[in-house]
């Protein structure tokens, strides 16, 4: 049984998608830009806002003019990161669950860190211990840095650990953290991906899922 759980965010614990895409679309309208329907914004994000602003900006558009669509999609997001936002089929309980036997949790995520701890503590409560959300000047995931940090909080041995995600960028920060991995299927990203980034475990449910949390199976690729 693992002692400490560390998850992602955004595709993990909480269905953020569309409330994303239209944080992405409104500053792109207001800019004069394209838009792009909902299910593209699943290969946009996971690396982070100054990266999805990137990724769906025009190319060569400028540093200011790029500053500006972030700036509008993180006035948007502010005021509405929780409108559609709702946490994934059965987590609310299996992270209650997990409390109920002692076991350690935290959220390390490259989401902006003050939307990612306001969205733990509405959701979640005190089901969920530490929230590691980006920072400037922070190394971001695939980067081990935030996931050694809160193994630090915990005072937690490696291989007491399981990292859990919904993407290649998930998978390639429990390698580079030297801690167990498990992909979910409910996410953003494919089970194709999570295997070939080195998931040990793939969850297609929570309770499979708390199933592997609990009783360390193997079974489930």
């Amino acid at each position: 049984m693992y002692k400490y759980v560390i998850f992602d965010l955004d595709g993990t614990l909480l269905n953020t998608l569309e409330d994303l895409a239209a944080a992405g679309n409104y500053a792109l309208s207001a800019s004069g830009y394209p838009t792009y329907a909902a299910e593209r914004y699943k290969y946009f994000v996971g690396n982070g806002i100054p990266v999805l602003i990137k990724r769906i900006c025009p190319q060569n558009i400028g540093e200011q003019e790029e500053s500006r669509v972030r700036e509008l999609f993180s006035e948007y997001y502010g005021a509405h990161c929780l409108d559609n936002t709702k946490p994934y089929e059965g987590i609310s309980e299996m992270l209650a669950e997990l409390k109920r036997n002692g076991i350690g949790t935290g959220v390390v995520t490259n989401k902006d860190h003050s939307y990612s701890a306001k969205l733990v503590k509405d959701f979640f409560g005190d089901n969920i211990s530490v929230v590691r959300g980006r920072e400037d000047g922070i190394p971001k995931k695939p980067d081990p840095y935030s996931v050694n940090y809160v193994m630090d909080r915990f005072k937690a041995n490696k291989k007491d650990v399981l990292y859990v995600g919904d993407s290649n960028v998930d998978m390639e920060t429990a390698i580079n953290a030297g801690v167990d991995s498990c992909g979910v299927l409910w996410g953003f990203r494919t089970k194709k991906e999570l295997l070939d980034s080195g998931a040990i475990y793939i969850a297609s449910s929570s309770e499979e899922l708390l199933g592997i949390i609990l009783q360390n199976k193997k079974d489930t690729l």
